[in-house]
């Protein structure tokens, strides 16, 4: 006897795993790093965009900020995203 939810569960997990290797998922080591000098040397740059994305908290009660970052809350990273030309640089810090 055959389960009715074989058919079906056979089809999600394929697309999961062709999904898997289509899609190549972004890892935070793959991701590149920049110094504090580095970044100094990019601020003015119009092509640049900094996002100061520390957690509310950590953000509020900090008394340095980059001059010109934005702000985009990490719990939230999929209503802000979007908003940034993929042509840009984006920087989170």
């Amino acid at each position: 006897m055959k389960c009715k939810l074989s058919r079906p569960l056979t089809i999600s997990l394929g697309l999961i795993f062709l999904c898997f290797f289509i899609f190549k998922p972004v890892l935070a080591r793959d991701v590149p790093k920049m110094t504090k000098e580095e970044l100094k040397g990019v601020l003015e740059h119009p092509d640049v965009v900094v996002i100061d994305v520390r957690h509310t908290e950590n953000w509020q009660d900090s008394e340095v900020k980059i001059k010109g970052a934005t702000r985009g809350n990490p719990t939230d990273f999929k209503t802000w995203a979007a908003q940034f030309p993929k042509d840009k640089t984006l920087v989170l810090y």
